[in-house]
């Protein structure tokens, strides 16, 4: 059995053979789960943005790469800990009977593989590179599937708050309005937000759009949880704008708009017209920043 110092050497000197090597373990150990999120995707429109996630996080990590820096013997303690975690989370999930529903189940193996693939990382590459690329592996963590006693109160809130939102937009038209529960009430039309009708799939499509851009875009961590903050309550006010868009083409113009292609189809141009939103912020906010003064030596 090699030494430690042995093993050591080898994260060292072959880095990329020996994380090509422990991604192609997880593969084998988590393929199941990786690919039924990947269908579950595909086939679910309230996970959709997991299709996202991996090449987004890759392109993030190319674009920072640096050289690799000196060894660590640190990260390679700190990752194989990760490792054995990840691996023993996945053990004792699918072979000590643990009571799970299929969709926590889901969750948990791909935490562990998140979990595993970040360790790999770090192992591999050393405290400094995982430094630097700490928000795309973070945004690994955007594959794990929700499960449904998570997922179910989120799509709650934003039919609630798209039915508030429909009905001050409403109010601010000066349209009588009428709210009980998640029904909105105009004359001649009552509109139910329904679990369809949540927006989920555009809010998370804005979420991780707004995400990836203020990463890209500003430098206050700060300055970047704000815009990412914004996004939220953005998304439920876009989707409120939509039924109220919608609902007053059909009362003023033509019945139609409710059963219409904009009613079906037309949420591309309400995300469009949120993402133009937060470009406007992420300006505001850039310009912001570069009017700081800039410091040398501790003098302005």
């Amino acid at each position: 059995m090699p030494s430690a110092p042995n093993r050591e050497s080898a994260f060292k000197l072959f880095p990329l053979p020996v994380f090509s090597i422990l991604i192609a373990i997880s593969l084998v150990l988590w393929w199941v789960p990786l690919t039924s999120s990947f269908a579950l995707a595909l086939g679910d429109d309230q996970y959709t943005h997991i299709l996202l996630i991996l090449p987004i996080s890759g392109a993030l990590i190319f674009l920072d790469w640096k050289s690799p820096e000196p060894f660590s013997g640190l990260a390679v303690r700190l990752g194989s800990v990760l490792l054995v975690i990840a691996a023993s989370v996945t053990f004792y999930v699918r072979w000590r009977g643990v009571v799970l529903s299929s969709d926590e189940r889901l969750s948990v193996n791909m935490l562990a593989l998140v979990v595993w693939w970040i360790a790999a990382f770090l192992v591999c590459f050393g405290i400094g590179a995982f430094r630097r690329a700490l928000f795309p592996l973070c945004f690994l963590f955007g594959m794990v599937p929700l499960p449904y006693f998570v997922l179910n109160p989120i799509v709650s809130l934003l039919q609630q708050g798209s039915a508030a939102a429909a009905h001050f937009l409403f109010a601010v038209a000066r349209v009588p309005v009428e709210q009980d529960g998640l029904l909105v009430h105009i004359p001649g039309l009552t509109v139910e937000v329904a679990r369809e009708c949540s927006s989920i799939r555009s809010s998370s499509m804005l979420l991780v759009a707004t995400m990836v851009l203020a990463q890209l875009l500003l430098r206050s961590p700060w300055r970047k949880a704000f815009v990412i903050a914004v996004a939220i309550p953005l998304s439920v006010v876009k989707n409120g704008f939509r039924i109220f868009v919608i609902a007053m083409l059909a009362t003023r113009v033509d019945p139609s708009f409710l059963a219409g292609r904009l009613h079906h189809e037309g949420g591309i141009i309400f995300f469009l017209i949120a993402l133009g939103m937060i470009f406007l912020l992420l300006w505001m906010v850039r310009r912001g920043e570069s009017e700081k003064p800039i410091k040398a030596n501790g003098v302005p």
